[in-house]
């Protein structure tokens, strides 16, 4: 026998809110695909908890990855999400090779730009310590 609903809600239709968040989060994957900040953005809910809807409903075979996001101030791509079951976008793994010459190109357009502001550390020789300096002294002698 169901319990008879509160004196206070009588009359009123009761929404469970996880229902309600669920059914927008649905709403929102139909349209188009997302990333978990922009559902987490559209729907109101936490960025974690869209994290563990979207994680759960992939698992199932509900979500899909249409594709992989690269977000410059992230060393990670982004998963994008669409609803249903089709096979996931290949996400691009870099080669050793690759890796080093993005490392090697950084590096000399840091060493650039250390250039460009002036900075004469990369110039001039590192001071001598007292050490080293009356050592050398003593042989001079």
């Amino acid at each position: 026998m169901p319990r008879p609903a509160p004196p206070c809600n009588k009359g009123r239709k009761i929404i469970k809110v996880n229902a309600l968040m669920m059914a927008q989060l649905m709403k929102h994957l139909m349209e188009g695909d997302y990333t978990c900040q922009e559902l987490a953005e559209e729907t109101g809910l936490h960025y974690v908890t869209v994290l563990h809807y979207t994680r759960e409903m992939y698992r199932e075979g509900v979500l899909h990855i249409c594709k992989w996001d690269k977000r410059p101030e992230s060393k990670d791509p982004i998963r994008i999400y669409k609803l249903g079951s089709k096979p996931d976008a290949k996400k691009k793994i870099l080669t050793d090779i690759e890796k080093s010459q993005r490392y090697r190109q950084k590096k000399k357009q840091l060493k650039l730009v250390q250039m460009m502001a002036g900075d004469s550390t990369l110039f001039t020789r590192k001071p001598k310590t007292q050490q080293t300096q009356q050592t050398q002294q003593k042989e001079a002698a």
